[in-house]
């Protein structure tokens, strides 16, 4: 008989991706290149490394053990409070435990996607959002688009593509495609339509770059001093 499992089980992949990346103060993070922040964390508004350290700790628990928003922003503003800070206010919360969290997740599923018995047999993927007053337009506009796993679109509007994004991909086979008569784009568009209006596709600042891809395939040779020797500090100190 299989066992049941009370328990959530830990998204590995996520949590690897998390722990690797380095904390680093906002002016430092904001003068790497965008290939590169992907390999670093920071929190706007603090530059004390020890709180930085804390807000990715917080973090990395709610990835291993499942926990909520909430649980996070109690466990960090009593920390905050304790050496003198304001805590959070539930927007920053949101966030900071969204951002991080969705990005790791969407690292990811990236990882499993791309796994080569995958993407033999689902070799297609679809954009998904969220339909919601929250919604970006642009978001919404590129909901049900459907790419080749290695197509270039993938490079710059795999998710998340802003702060608080909630969108995801999908991945589907040649026989779902055929069966649903889906189409299968070849060129990213230009505009799409959202609300009845023609919407510019653009990713948002600092979200042109796909998370998953840079960061599965680091060079650490080609890192910026700065953010190499914190990569190889962290790795010695492991």
């Amino acid at each position: 008989m299989p066992k049941i499992l009370s328990e959530p089980l830990p998204f590995d992949e996520a949590i690897e991706y998390f722990e690797d990346r380095v904390p680093m103060k906002p002016s430092a993070y904001n003068s790497l290149a965008n290939e590169y922040k992907t390999k670093a964390f920071t929190v706007s508004g603090y530059t004390s490394l020890t709180i930085l350290n804390k807000f990715k700790d917080s973090l990395k628990k709610a990835l291993k053990e499942g926990l909520t928003k909430d649980d996070f922003k109690k466990e960090i503003n009593g920390f905050l409070k304790k050496k003198g800070y304001d805590g959070l206010t539930p927007y920053q919360a949101d966030n900071i435990f969204r951002t991080n969290i969705q990005t790791a997740y969407s690292v990811g599923h990236y990882r499993r996607m791309t796994d080569p018995d995958v993407i033999n047999r689902r070799p297609y993927w679809q954009y998904d959002s969220v339909h919601d007053e929250q919604t970006r337009d642009i978001h919404r506009g590129l909901d049900g688009k459907t790419f080749p796993a290695d197509h270039p679109f993938w490079d710059t509007y795999y998710p998340p593509n802003g702060f608080r994004c909630r969108c995801g991909v999908r991945t589907l086979s040649e026989r779902q495609v055929n069966q649903r008569n889906i189409k299968i784009e070849t060129e990213i568009p230009q505009y799409v339509e959202a609300r009845g209006r023609l919407v510019k596709v653009e990713p948002d600042p600092n979200f042109d770059a796909n998370p998953a891809k840079r960061a599965w395939e680091p060079d650490i040779s080609k890192f910026p001093k700065g953010l190499k020797e914190l990569f190889e500090e962290r790795q010695n100190n492991r």
